[in-house]
């Protein structure tokens, strides 16, 4: 009953993530409709039997206010999955860096903070990735909130790709 149930808005609009329980429920009551399920997996009441849900859509639409996700250290190493951006470890303590330095008019933003390993970030120093010749493995911008109902999952059912566009 932990298992995780991608819930998705009338539009098929990827909302967020909740437990079987809260998802069984919703669909019991009518609110939500069964799109996906686990194979050969269901729940039995005394009365009936329901599939265990895997993703519900609801009957209804809900109008979700721009999600923006909060620029910390954990969102931006979460972002960048836990790896440096100049040579690809994740095996090292990771710091942040800024692509553009500070003290150049660099700010605190996503599109210039990205995870480096102390080894890289030092090498790097006060320049910018061409100027040390280290060229960033991907560019950093700003996440959307569906990108992170996936890192907030961690391994998820393979059913949930085409609803998060991850084909």
């Amino acid at each position: 009953m932990n298992a995780k149930v991608l819930i998705l808005n009338q539009n098929y609009e990827p909302m967020s993530v909740i437990n079987v329980k809260k998802a069984i429920i919703l669909l019991y009551l009518g609110k939500a409709e069964l799109i996906e399920a686990y194979d050969g997996r269901a729940v039995h009441s005394v009365s009936t039997t329901m599939p265990f849900p895997s993703i519900v859509k609801l009957s209804f639409y809900v109008k979700v206010p721009f999600k923006r996700i909060i620029l910390s250290r954990k969102n931006i190493l979460r972002r960048d999955g836990h790896r440096c951006q100049y040579c690809g470890r994740g095996d090292l303590t990771l710091t942040l860096d800024h692509v553009w330095p500070v003290s150049r008019g660099g700010e605190d933003a996503w599109e210039n903070l990205v995870c480096a390993c102390v080894k890289c970030n030092n090498k790097k120093g006060d320049r910018t990735p061409d100027e040390a010749g280290m060229p960033l493995l991907r560019k950093p911008m700003r996440p959307n909130h569906v990108s992170f109902i996936s890192h907030f999952v961690g391994r998820m059912d393979e059913r949930w790709k085409p609803y998060l566009f991850l084909q």
